[in-house]
């Protein structure tokens, strides 16, 4: 059995969930709202404020996807409730941020700046001009979203500038001298 598939979805109280027809779940709270639609391997049931995500049968695909939909679940939950964030750090000199409405324009060393939108659902702000913060409430649009402001300049492993997570450990790689003196 998946451990994870057998863990209970607890419901807070200002989150309403429907099941409609063909597994199609949409779920309301007070950050908004998301649906999406999950396969008839797997049931999904409503008991006693709390998700229960079950297989029909034990087949390798259905194993599989017991867990991956009961993830899916708890963070569709967990995302109308409290909100997803991600933070980036800008590490280096002339490496800058700029606020222009809903879209960034990112300063990291190239030729022209990137500017990055941000799709409907997702909040992008920018602090210290350094500093930049991704919120919304579907976790993978956040995580993609912050995910393409790295992809813009990810840490270099020699001199470790660049774009990076905030908290994120770049280990960096010893030099042409370091590797001369062997």
């Amino acid at each position: 059995m998946s451990r994870i598939g057998m863990k209970l979805i607890n419901i807070p109280e200002n989150v309403e969930i429907n099941i409609g027809k063909n597994n199609n779940i949409s779920v309301k709270g007070p950050k908004g709202d998301l649906t999406n639609t999950f396969r008839d391997e797997i049931n999904i049931n409503i008991e006693n404020n709390s998700i229960i995500v079950t297989r029909n049968n034990n087949e390798k695909e259905s194993k599989s996807l017991h867990g991956l939909t009961r993830s899916l679940l708890n963070n569709m939950v967990i995302g109308v409730s409290e909100g997803y964030t991600k933070s980036l750090e800008m590490v280096g000199v002339g490496y800058r941020a700029e606020q222009k409405g809903s879209a960034i324009n990112l300063s990291v060393m190239k030729s022209h700046l990137d500017v990055i939108e941000a799709p409907d659902g997702i909040t992008i702000k920018v602090e210290d001009n350094t500093k930049i913060t991704v919120s919304g409430i579907d976790k993978q649009k956040v995580g993609h979203i912050a995910a393409i402001i790295r992809s813009s300049r990810p840490p270099n492993p020699y001199t470790g500038k660049g774009v990076r997570y905030l908290g994120e450990q770049v280990s960096l790689k010893p030099g042409k001298s370091a590797r001369a003196e062997i």
